[in-house]
Order: structure tokens, then sequence, then C-alpha cells
């Protein structure tokens, strides 16, 4: 990119959002191939506990047997599965957030289970893990972290659901100051048929959003019918009532009018964390897709062995690939910014939530990239299956409905592609990212007619030049519309998310190439690698420069709309490869690893 002085805080490390603004490569990023021992152990150990204990239950579950995940939740208790998040202190193991990621992927064969698990030690914990205080940590968590309670998180209400701060339900304090009366309906909540402790967010004094830690047998509190949904059917998810009930005033949890930083910080971890989760199902179904097509035949030949085939095999790979390398990329910057902390001090929590925040923007990428891409692999792998894909005994029909919801959970994928956009452009007008210095120094370049060039001429040379093109197209045109549209722009939606699209093509590419570089044996790149890396360039490279055209007719006019798209065409890199080839290269390593051909 061109030379810029970088924020100050970036001295102790990568700000969030700064992909976009160093060079391909500028700073070494976790990758799978460096997690520890113990780290690849939680993940042994929780990806057995998935493939023993849930998958070969998955019909019970689907049949909302609660009782069944009841026990499931206190197994995976006993194997310290659930206390990864849990400070030693309270029960806990305490562990980096790689770790919490890995296990979040490992619980995802079962779209069901793995929103069951999640809510549990996610959304339903951590609030009191990061807002509580010593006695409420001391009371709930030694018992959540052995799945002896099950955990839940009422935000939803009918009329705010990504606009969660227009909740209507509410709280007064009671006259002798002993309880808060809680009076209001919430909706859509996760393990609530089964859930000893809810999290629950109402407004005191009729604007000061609060959270509550509510206990099941709270008098003026109950449960309502579980929901039918189209899919994770297995899961609990029932409506909230609370009708003049009595929460006790010790169960006040962090601040009065403090409620959205607890909700807007669980939902950034929840955003990243969904990255992981897709994973499992990811490699699941292409392995199972894999098997599928190698036993079904028609006209005399393995329905494998067809080019078509191979090419959706190959995409599916690719997508993982991508998937896996942004994912634990974002979980090693957040460790990264924890790494020098001490577990047990006091301001810890404060210092982790702080670095959760500070990565909101990769966290949203996460959300958005992965939910998508776990439903292209998905449709791929039921048109591979045919009219099996549609019949409930193979389990890509159910694979199929349970992905969907991961487009609405954790803010829509729309509500995420604004927030992408939006924190860039925030943090820029703070001086925290240097958006506008960065895309003056571009406008001048491609007013010169200069396109980048790779700093490592090497085999990925073309595709380190694809992913910088792709940063300064989605610069360009950021600084353009906000130019034009000054504090407007946020009303301009369409303008935001296609150059959302472009920066997390951006950042996939980024992480592609920054990977394989790293993991190179000798400065020898691994064909099976270069081959996905140079996929993904191949699919993105016309699908950015058409979103950043998309963006520019959205916001400019006539000669000036004619005088940017003639500039564009500078960064209309498109590298020519044979897509047969690069496809033959992953599926034989697809066959030869019977699935993702770098799964644990």
């Amino acid at each position: 990119m061109p030379a810029v002085n970088e924020p100050a805080a970036s001295k102790e490390n990568s700000t969030g959002g700064a992909f976009l603004f160093q060079e391909v490569g500028a700073t070494r990023v976790l990758t799978p191939e460096t997690f520890t021992e113990e780290q690849r152990l939680f993940f042994r150990t929780a990806l057995q506990f998935s493939r023993e204990q849930v998958v070969p239950q998955s019909e019970r579950i689907e049949h909302k047997d609660n009782a069944l995940l009841r026990e499931l939740l206190r197994q995976a208790g006993e194997l310290g599965l659930l206390s990864t998040d849990i400070p030693e202190a309270y029960g806990g193991t305490g562990l980096d957030k790689t770790t919490s990621l890995l296990l979040a992927e490992a619980m995802g064969l079962n779209g069901s289970w793995s929103v069951t698990f999640g809510a549990h030690v996610g959304i339903g914990t951590l609030p009191i893990v990061w807002f509580g205080n010593a006695a409420q940590k001391q009371k709930y968590l030694p018992k959540l972290a052995t799945g002896e309670w099950v955990a839940a998180y009422a935000l939803t209400e009918q009329g705010s659901g990504s606009d969660a701060l227009g909740a209507k339900t509410k709280a007064v304090r009671s006259p002798d100051g002993k309880h808060w009366v809680l009076n209001g309906s919430k909706l859509y909540i996760t393990n609530a048929a089964f859930a000893d402790v809810f999290v629950v967010f109402a407004k005191v004094d009729g604007d000061k959003f609060t959270g509550f830690i509510v206990e099941k047998d709270t008098p003026g509190f109950s449960v309502g019918p579980e929901e039918h949904k189209m899919g994770i059917r297995g899961s609990s998810t029932c409506p909230l009532y609370f009708e003049d009930a009595k929460v006790p005033a010790e169960n006040l949890l962090g601040e009065v009018g403090r409620g959205h930083k607890i909700a807007f910080n669980i939902l950034n971890y929840g955003r990243l964390k969904l990255g992981a989760g897709v994973l499992g199902s990811m490699k699941l179904n292409l392995a199972n897709a894999l098997r599928f097509t190698q036993e079904r035949k028609q006209f005399g030949t393995a329905i494998a062995d067809f080019p078509l085939s191979r090419e959706k095999l190959a995409r599916m790979a690719m997508l993982v690939h991508a998937v896996e390398s942004m994912t634990y990329r974002t979980a090693g910057l957040v460790d990264a910014r924890l790494a020098s902390r001490d577990k047990t001090a006091p301001d810890y929590e404060a210092h982790l939530l702080a670095a959760v925040e500070e990565y909101a923007i990769e966290s949203s990428i996460m959300k958005v990239y992965g939910s998508e891409a776990l439903g292209h692999l998905l449709d791929d792998a039921v048109q591979l299956h045919g009219g099996a894909g549609f019949i409930e005994e193979y389990p890509i029909e159910r694979a199929y409905r349970d992905a969907r919801v991961n487009r609405i959970f954790e803010g829509t994928n729309e509500i995420n592609r604004m927030l992408i956009t939006g924190m860039i452009l925030k943090r820029a007008v703070k001086g925290d990212l240097p958006l506008f210095s960065v895309a003056k120094n571009i406008a001048d370049e491609l007013t010169r007619g200069e396109r980048p060039r790779a700093r490592t001429e090497d085999a990925l040379a073309a595709e380190e030049v694809a992913a910088e093109s792709t940063k300064r197209l989605a610069l360009h045109a950021l600084r353009i519309a906000a130019e034009k549209f000054g504090p407007e722009l946020e009303k301009h939606q369409e303008v935001l998310a296609a150059l959302s699209d472009v920066m997390m093509d951006a950042f996939a590419l980024d992480s592609l190439v920054t990977r394989t570089r790293q993991v190179a044996a000798g400065g020898q790149v691994d064909p099976v690698r270069l081959a996905l890396v140079r996929l993904f360039a191949f699919d993105s490279a016309p699908r950015v420069y058409e979103r950043t055209r998309r963006a520019l007719c959205a916001t400019l006019e006539a000669d000036a709309l004619d005088k940017e798209l003639t500039r564009l065409r500078t960064l209309d890199v498109f590298t020519p490869y044979n897509p047969a080839q690069l496809r033959e290269t992953v599926v034989t390593a697809i066959e030869s690893a019977g699935g993702y051909p770098f799964a644990e």
C-alpha cells in the first residue's frame, strides 16, 4: 500500500481493520499449522465428543429431546468443554480465545447442538464472566462450567431484533429496594425450555437499557411453548414472559443504563465464534458430499468423476480454506493483545473486552462471510446429492435447513455489512485508521496509471497484487462516497454493502496468501494450497471489480462517473489460469484425504 505512518496503537499489535492498510504479509498471522499441542488436544477431545456422542443421536436431537441436550451439556462439562472462557478462580480453565473457537468448530457437526452449546458457553455465560460482580460469578459460573446449570440470553423482542435498544421490556425498582420488577416479553430465546439462568435486558425508567440475571423459578417469570422452526429444529427456542417478575436487586448485571455494553460486546464475540462454528459443518459436509459422489454412479461412472461435480468439490474446499484462514487469523489477533496480560489481575476482563471490541470489524466479516460461505457450500452439496439431497434420510437435508439461520443470528448480514464499512469510517474520522491519507495516495496512483506491485516475486506474486488491488478498490470508492454524501452516507446502504463485500474478499485473499507463504517449507509453496489461493483469486477478481463499479454508479453521475470508471480499469487485475487444472489439483487432494485436505 502507499506508505503512511501507522496509528500509534498499531505499535503493540495490528489495530482492527488494519489489513486494509498494511501490505500482504506485513505481519505474521496465526494459522492452524501453528496451533499449540494444548489447543490441538482440546480440539481433538471436542471433535471426538461431537462424532461419538452428538452425531449418532442427531435424530433424537432433531425431535426436540431437551433431556438429551441437557445431558450432553453435562457430559461436555465433565470433559472441560464448557469452561474455556470461564476464569480458573470460578471453576473454569480460562484458556485463550483460539481454543474457544476451536471448540466452536468441533461442535458444529450438528446444527441444533451447535446452537445449544454456543448459547450456553457464549451469550449465556459470558455476560456474567465479563460484567458480573464477584458474588455473581461465584454463584453462577462454577455450575455453568460443569453443565449443572444451563444458561440462556434474552435480548430479542417482537419489535426489536437488530434494533436491540428499541426493547420495550421494563424494569422498575420495588419500593423497598429489594427487587427489580420486570414486565414485558422476549422472543426466539435459545435453550429457554431447560435453562436455569437467563441474561435478560430491560429498560429502567423507560430509557436506561440494563442487564439482569433472572433465574428460572423467579416469581412472575414464565417460559412459553417451543417454536417450530425451519431449521435447527432440535434446539429449544421459546418466548419468555415477565408479569411483575421479582428479580432480586443483587441480580442487576453491570450498571443501570450500561446494558448496551454487555449486548454489543457479546455480539462481537459471537460473530467471531460463528465464523469458527460454521467450519465444523463445512468440513463434515464436504467429506459427506465426496463420499456420496464416489459411491453414486450415473451412466456407469461415479458422479465424483464428472468435471462439474469436481468443480463443486474444489469450490467447497476453497471456501473452507478461506473461512479457516480468516477465522484463526482473527483469533490470533485477539490472543496477541492479551498475551502479556495477567489473567488473575482485576482488570483482565476489561482488557479482554477491549481486545474483542478492537477486532469488531473482522468479527463482522467472519459472521457474514462464514455464514454465506456455509450456505454456498451446502447448496453445492445438495446439488451433488441430486434427489437424495431433498430426502430426510440423508444428513445434507437437515444441514441445509440448519444453516439458513446463520445469516440472521448475531445481527443480520445486512446489519453487519453496514457495520463493516461504518466502523472503518468511524475509526478513520477518529484518526485510528489512515483511510483518507491512504485513499489520496491511491487516487494519485490511479491518475498516473499505476497498479500495485508484488513485494515477493514468487508463485503467489499475482495473487498478492490481486489482494492489494482489491484493497485499493474498496478504499478509493469509500473515500469518494464519504466525500460525496458526508454524514448522509449511512443512508446509502447499497454503496456500503457493495464495498463491504469488496473488503471481505480483500481480507480473505490477504489471509490466504499470507498463510500459504508462512507455511511454505523451505520457500516452496505447496501446490494444493497454491491452487486453492489461485481459485479464490480467479473467482473474486471479477466480483470485486463489479461491486466497486456498482458502488460508484450509486455515488456519481455523468462525467464524474465516467472519469472514475475509466481510472478504475487500472485495478481490473485478472490472472488467467486454467480452472480445470486448478480444480484437479485440489480434488485429487480431497480424494486422497477423504475430505478437506488440511483437516486436523
